[in-house]
Protein backbone atom coordinates (compact mmCIF):
# COMPACT_ATOMS: atom_id res chain seq x y z
CA UNK A 1 0.00 0.00 0.00
CA UNK A 2 2.87 2.33 0.82
CA UNK A 3 4.46 1.63 -2.58
CA UNK A 4 1.22 2.55 -4.32
CA UNK A 5 0.93 5.78 -2.32
CA UNK A 6 4.54 6.69 -3.14
CA UNK A 7 3.95 5.98 -6.84
CA UNK A 8 0.80 8.09 -6.80
CA UNK A 9 2.58 11.04 -5.18
CA UNK A 10 5.45 10.73 -7.64
CA UNK A 11 3.01 10.62 -10.56
CA UNK A 12 1.34 13.82 -9.39
CA UNK A 13 4.75 15.43 -9.05
CA UNK A 14 5.56 14.45 -12.66
CA UNK A 15 2.38 16.17 -13.83
CA UNK A 16 2.74 19.33 -11.76
CA UNK A 17 6.47 19.75 -12.39
CA UNK A 18 5.99 19.65 -16.16
CA UNK A 19 8.18 16.60 -16.71
CA UNK A 20 9.45 16.89 -20.33
CA UNK A 21 9.18 13.17 -21.12
CA UNK A 22 5.63 12.99 -19.78
CA UNK A 23 4.33 16.02 -21.65
CA UNK A 24 6.08 15.13 -24.90
CA UNK A 25 4.14 11.85 -24.84
CA UNK A 26 0.89 13.67 -24.08
CA UNK A 27 1.44 16.19 -26.87
CA UNK A 28 2.25 13.46 -29.40
CA UNK A 29 -0.91 11.60 -28.37
CA UNK A 30 -3.03 14.71 -28.85
CA UNK A 31 -1.40 15.53 -32.19
CA UNK A 32 -1.96 12.04 -33.56
CA UNK A 33 -5.55 11.74 -32.33
CA UNK A 34 -6.66 15.26 -33.29
CA UNK A 35 -5.20 14.86 -36.77
CA UNK A 36 -6.90 11.49 -37.15
CA UNK A 37 -10.26 12.90 -36.06
CA UNK A 38 -9.94 15.85 -38.46
CA UNK A 39 -9.20 13.53 -41.39
CA UNK A 40 -11.96 11.13 -40.32
CA UNK A 41 -14.40 14.06 -40.21
CA UNK A 42 -13.48 15.07 -43.77
CA UNK A 43 -14.27 11.52 -44.90
CA UNK A 44 -17.01 10.47 -42.48
CA UNK A 45 -19.28 13.51 -42.45
CA UNK A 46 -19.92 13.67 -46.21
CA UNK A 47 -20.27 9.88 -46.26
CA UNK A 48 -22.77 9.90 -43.40
CA UNK A 49 -24.71 12.77 -44.96
CA UNK A 50 -24.83 10.99 -48.33
CA UNK A 51 -26.20 7.88 -46.65
CA UNK A 52 -28.80 10.00 -44.87
CA UNK A 53 -30.23 11.82 -47.89
CA UNK A 54 -29.25 9.53 -50.77
CA UNK A 55 -31.63 7.03 -52.30
CA UNK A 56 -29.75 4.32 -54.18
CA UNK A 57 -29.74 0.51 -54.49
CA UNK A 58 -27.92 -1.09 -51.57
CA UNK A 59 -28.38 1.88 -49.23
CA UNK A 60 -29.76 -0.24 -46.34
CA UNK A 61 -26.81 -2.62 -46.67
CA UNK A 62 -24.38 0.32 -46.73
CA UNK A 63 -25.92 1.71 -43.53
CA UNK A 64 -25.66 -1.69 -41.83
CA UNK A 65 -22.03 -1.96 -42.94
CA UNK A 66 -21.09 1.48 -41.59
CA UNK A 67 -22.81 0.73 -38.29
CA UNK A 68 -21.03 -2.63 -38.07
CA UNK A 69 -17.65 -1.02 -38.75
CA UNK A 70 -18.09 1.08 -35.60
CA UNK A 71 -17.12 -2.06 -33.69
CA UNK A 72 -13.98 -2.86 -35.69
CA UNK A 73 -11.44 -4.74 -33.51
CA UNK A 74 -8.47 -2.37 -33.15
CA UNK A 75 -5.87 -5.14 -33.42
CA UNK A 76 -7.39 -6.27 -36.73
CA UNK A 77 -7.25 -2.69 -38.03
CA UNK A 78 -3.64 -2.47 -36.89
CA UNK A 79 -2.81 -5.73 -38.65
CA UNK A 80 -4.43 -4.64 -41.93
CA UNK A 81 -2.73 -1.23 -41.88
CA UNK A 82 0.56 -2.95 -41.02
CA UNK A 83 0.23 -5.25 -44.04
CA UNK A 84 -0.46 -2.29 -46.32
CA UNK A 85 2.46 -0.23 -45.00
CA UNK A 86 5.04 -2.99 -44.58
CA UNK A 87 7.89 -3.28 -47.09
CA UNK A 88 6.08 -6.09 -48.90
CA UNK A 89 2.75 -4.24 -48.89
CA UNK A 90 1.29 -2.02 -51.63
CA UNK A 91 2.21 1.17 -49.73
CA UNK A 92 5.56 -0.03 -48.44
CA UNK A 93 7.44 2.30 -50.78
CA UNK A 94 6.19 5.24 -48.70
CA UNK A 95 8.12 4.00 -45.63
CA UNK A 96 5.35 5.03 -43.24
CA UNK A 97 5.44 2.05 -40.90
CA UNK A 98 6.53 2.87 -37.33
CA UNK A 99 5.84 6.58 -37.76
CA UNK A 100 3.15 8.86 -36.31
CA UNK A 101 1.58 8.92 -39.79
CA UNK A 102 0.98 5.18 -39.59
CA UNK A 103 -0.78 5.63 -36.25
CA UNK A 104 -2.90 8.42 -37.71
CA UNK A 105 -3.94 6.15 -40.59
CA UNK A 106 -4.94 3.38 -38.18
CA UNK A 107 -6.97 5.79 -36.05
CA UNK A 108 -8.67 7.25 -39.14
CA UNK A 109 -9.82 3.75 -40.11
CA UNK A 110 -11.22 3.23 -36.60
CA UNK A 111 -12.84 6.65 -36.18
CA UNK A 112 -14.35 7.24 -39.64
CA UNK A 113 -17.21 4.71 -39.23
CA UNK A 114 -18.14 6.27 -35.88
CA UNK A 115 -18.34 9.78 -37.31
CA UNK A 116 -20.11 8.56 -40.46
CA UNK A 117 -22.75 6.61 -38.52
CA UNK A 118 -23.47 9.42 -36.05
CA UNK A 119 -23.54 12.00 -38.86
CA UNK A 120 -26.01 9.88 -40.81
CA UNK A 121 -28.38 9.79 -37.84
CA UNK A 122 -28.18 13.55 -37.25
CA UNK A 123 -28.62 14.47 -40.92
CA UNK A 124 -31.37 11.91 -41.45
CA UNK A 125 -33.37 13.42 -38.57
CA UNK A 126 -32.87 16.94 -39.95
CA UNK A 127 -33.78 15.82 -43.47
CA UNK A 128 -37.03 14.33 -42.21
CA UNK A 129 -37.82 17.67 -40.55
CA UNK A 130 -36.84 20.01 -43.38
CA UNK A 131 -37.15 17.89 -46.54
CA UNK A 132 -40.51 19.30 -47.57
CA UNK A 133 -39.36 22.91 -47.15
CA UNK A 134 -36.11 22.30 -49.03
CA UNK A 135 -37.85 20.50 -51.91
CA UNK A 136 -40.43 23.29 -52.14
CA UNK A 137 -37.70 25.84 -52.92
CA UNK A 138 -36.07 23.55 -55.45
CA UNK A 139 -33.15 22.22 -53.39
CA UNK A 140 -32.30 18.63 -54.33
CA UNK A 141 -31.40 15.99 -51.77
CA UNK A 142 -27.66 16.11 -52.46
CA UNK A 143 -27.65 19.90 -52.68
CA UNK A 144 -29.26 20.05 -49.23
CA UNK A 145 -26.32 18.26 -47.58
CA UNK A 146 -24.26 21.42 -46.78
CA UNK A 147 -27.35 23.10 -45.31
CA UNK A 148 -28.20 20.09 -43.17
CA UNK A 149 -24.60 19.70 -41.99
CA UNK A 150 -24.47 23.35 -41.00
CA UNK A 151 -27.81 23.20 -39.24
CA UNK A 152 -26.69 20.13 -37.30
CA UNK A 153 -23.22 21.47 -36.50
CA UNK A 154 -23.76 21.45 -32.73
CA UNK A 155 -24.98 17.86 -32.72
CA UNK A 156 -22.16 16.87 -35.05
CA UNK A 157 -19.64 18.07 -32.46
CA UNK A 158 -20.81 15.10 -30.41
CA UNK A 159 -19.77 12.80 -33.24
CA UNK A 160 -16.33 14.41 -33.34
CA UNK A 161 -15.93 14.10 -29.59
CA UNK A 162 -16.97 10.44 -29.72
CA UNK A 163 -14.38 9.86 -32.41
CA UNK A 164 -11.71 11.65 -30.42
CA UNK A 165 -12.55 9.59 -27.34
CA UNK A 166 -12.07 6.41 -29.34
CA UNK A 167 -8.83 7.62 -30.90
CA UNK A 168 -7.09 8.95 -27.78
CA UNK A 169 -7.77 5.73 -25.84
CA UNK A 170 -6.61 3.40 -28.62
CA UNK A 171 -3.71 1.04 -27.92
CA UNK A 172 -4.00 -2.15 -30.00
CA UNK A 173 -3.78 -0.67 -33.48
CA UNK A 174 -1.25 2.06 -32.72
CA UNK A 175 1.20 -0.25 -31.01
CA UNK A 176 1.19 -2.57 -34.06
CA UNK A 177 1.79 0.14 -36.68
CA UNK A 178 3.72 2.55 -34.46
CA UNK A 179 6.01 0.12 -32.69
CA UNK A 180 6.01 2.16 -29.45
CA UNK A 181 9.38 3.75 -30.28
CA UNK A 182 10.68 6.12 -27.62
CA UNK A 183 10.45 9.81 -28.63
CA UNK A 184 8.97 8.81 -32.00
CA UNK A 185 5.72 6.86 -31.69
CA UNK A 186 5.25 6.40 -27.96
CA UNK A 187 1.81 7.72 -26.98
CA UNK A 188 -0.06 7.66 -23.69
CA UNK A 189 -1.80 4.30 -24.01
CA UNK A 190 1.24 2.40 -25.28
CA UNK A 191 3.46 4.01 -22.66
CA UNK A 192 1.07 3.03 -19.88
CA UNK A 193 1.17 -0.58 -21.05
CA UNK A 194 4.96 -0.58 -21.33
CA UNK A 195 5.75 1.21 -18.07
CA UNK A 196 3.31 -0.95 -16.11
CA UNK A 197 5.04 -4.09 -17.40
CA UNK A 198 8.39 -2.57 -16.37
CA UNK A 199 7.08 -1.69 -12.91
CA UNK A 200 7.47 2.06 -13.45
CA UNK A 201 4.08 2.85 -11.95
CA UNK A 202 4.73 6.57 -11.41
CA UNK A 203 4.87 7.42 -15.13
CA UNK A 204 2.05 4.99 -15.92
CA UNK A 205 -0.17 6.54 -13.23
CA UNK A 206 0.66 10.07 -14.36
CA UNK A 207 -0.32 9.30 -17.94
CA UNK A 208 -3.35 7.35 -16.77
CA UNK A 209 -4.49 10.33 -14.72
CA UNK A 210 -4.18 12.66 -17.71
CA UNK A 211 -6.01 10.16 -19.92
CA UNK A 212 -8.86 9.91 -17.41
CA UNK A 213 -9.08 13.71 -17.18
CA UNK A 214 -9.30 13.89 -20.99
CA UNK A 215 -12.01 11.21 -21.01
CA UNK A 216 -14.02 13.07 -18.36
CA UNK A 217 -13.63 16.34 -20.27
CA UNK A 218 -14.84 14.70 -23.51
CA UNK A 219 -17.86 13.15 -21.81
CA UNK A 220 -18.67 16.42 -20.04
CA UNK A 221 -18.52 18.24 -23.37
CA UNK A 222 -20.86 15.69 -24.93
CA UNK A 223 -23.24 16.14 -22.00
CA UNK A 224 -23.23 19.91 -22.43
CA UNK A 225 -23.54 19.86 -26.22
CA UNK A 226 -26.54 17.50 -26.20
CA UNK A 227 -28.96 19.85 -24.38
CA UNK A 228 -27.54 22.84 -26.27
CA UNK A 229 -28.29 21.22 -29.63
CA UNK A 230 -31.84 20.41 -28.51
CA UNK A 231 -32.43 24.03 -27.46
CA UNK A 232 -31.19 25.26 -30.84
CA UNK A 233 -33.36 22.74 -32.67
CA UNK A 234 -36.48 23.96 -30.86
CA UNK A 235 -35.60 27.66 -31.10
Amino acid sequence: MQDFADSLLLSLNLIVSGNPELWSIVLLSLRVSLTAVALAAVIGMPLGAALAVGRFPGRPAAIVLVNALMGLPPVVVGLVVYLFLSNSGPLGVLQLLYTPTAMIIAQVVLVTPIIAALTRQVVEDLDAEYAEQLRSIGVSRLASVPTLLWDGRISLLTALLAGFGRAIAEVGAVIIVGGNINHVTRVMTTTIALETSKGNLALALALGTILVVIAIAVNAAVGLIGPASQRIAHA
